[in-house]
């Protein structure tokens, strides 16, 4: 009898050329498909519930999985996890109706951008957060991030490829800065995302930062639906897919 499972994944991206299998790049889904093929002995069809880029890490990754295999949940998280490499992890699976879908069903996602604000870098954050050495003020970009806020059209905010068509409108239901001690983050949260929009906000709260864009520009920046408008991509290294709701 065939069973519907959902997944939660966490991993370090900083090895990995994002979630989707590639040709000639590691990926994690290339490693997390091989360890369940070691368990169940076949090819499973599994539903993920987004991508993400080279080098971008996920505290919460959601998976959905079709399968006649009669392991029950609690041996097939021990056993992913004793196949699985070490910056990969499966933090729980349970049962869900056939139809959910870990993409389609989802209801928004939230994304972390971490800065690591200190004159001096720090060896152990190095692939896991941006190093900016200079001042931030976090309450400054705090107000400038409340723009955001919102149902918008974030043509301005996304690099436009062929993943990106139809209607580019997202409805942001949080975003904040925070500090604590020299780590600064960006907290984002919305229905859903578009490519490399968390990234090119944060590049556009540095240009603030700068003085390079007033906090009162950033509505105009929306309203203009163009990507010169905005700030640049910042790193993929310091943004997590922090949690996915369904």
């Amino acid at each position: 009898m065939e069973r519907n499972l959902l997944l939660r994944l966490s991993y370090d991206g900083a090895r990995y050329h994002g979630w989707q299998i590639q040709e000639n790049a590691l990926t994690v889904q290339q490693v997390f498909q091989e360890a369940l093929q070691k368990i169940t002995g076949r090819t499973e069809d599994i539903k993920a519930c987004s991508r993400t880029d080279t080098g971008v890490h996920a505290r919460e990754f959601c998976v959905s999985l079709k399968t006649e295999s009669p392991i029950a949940p609690p041996r097939l998280l021990a056993a992913l996890n004793h196949y699985l490499p070490e910056d990969v992890a499966v933090l729980s699976v349970e049962q869900v109706p056939l139809d959910f879908h870990a993409r389609y069903s989802c209801k928004g996602k939230e994304y972390v951008y971490q800065i690591w604000n200190h004159p001096v870098r720090n060896p152990f954050l190095a692939g896991h957060a941006l190093h900016y050495w200079y001042p931030l003020d976090e309450a400054l970009l705090h107000r400038a991030a409340e723009a955001y806020v919102g149902s918008h059209d974030f043509t301005s905010f996304c690099t436009l490829d062929k993943r990106e068509r139809g209607d580019l409108t997202r409805t942001v239901t949080h975003a904040r800065v925070e500090r604590a001690g020299d780590m600064v983050t960006f907290t984002v949260a919305a229905d859903g995302f578009l490519y490399n929009m968390v990234r090119i906000i944060v590049g556009t709260l540095l240009r603030v930062q700068q003085g390079k864009i007033a906090p009162g520009e950033i509505p105009a920046i929306l309203q203009a639906k163009d990507r010169k408008a905005a700030g640049p991509t910042a790193p993929a290294w310091g943004l997590y897919l922090n949690r996915v709701f369904y």
